[in-house]
């Protein structure tokens, strides 16, 4: 029974970081951008840091927030987002 608790505890506690903001990418593909399938569409790598190295499309998306001075970012920004 302890065993059985303990592992449960572990995974939701693991589950929690990679899940921190699935919403982002969830948010992104009801808004039809479908190529955005995990946080690597904006974060070169895992696990994700708040400082973290971004890929174009993050930088666009961080530039932008800081642009309109907003609390969040808002994936519908990324209708504006062109790619090199």
């Amino acid at each position: 029974m302890r065993l059985a608790t303990l592992i449960t505890a572990a995974a939701v506690l693991l589950a929690i970081p990679a899940q921190a903001k699935m919403p982002f990418v969830k948010k992104a593909q009801e808004a039809g951008f479908t190529e955005v399938k995990d946080c690597k569409a904006c974060h070169s790598a895992l696990p994700v840091k708040k400082d973290g190295e971004m890929t174009e499309r993050g930088k666009f998306l961080k530039a932008t927030k800081a642009a309109k001075k907003a609390a969040e970012v808002d994936v519908n920004w990324l209708k504006d987002f062109k790619a090199n």
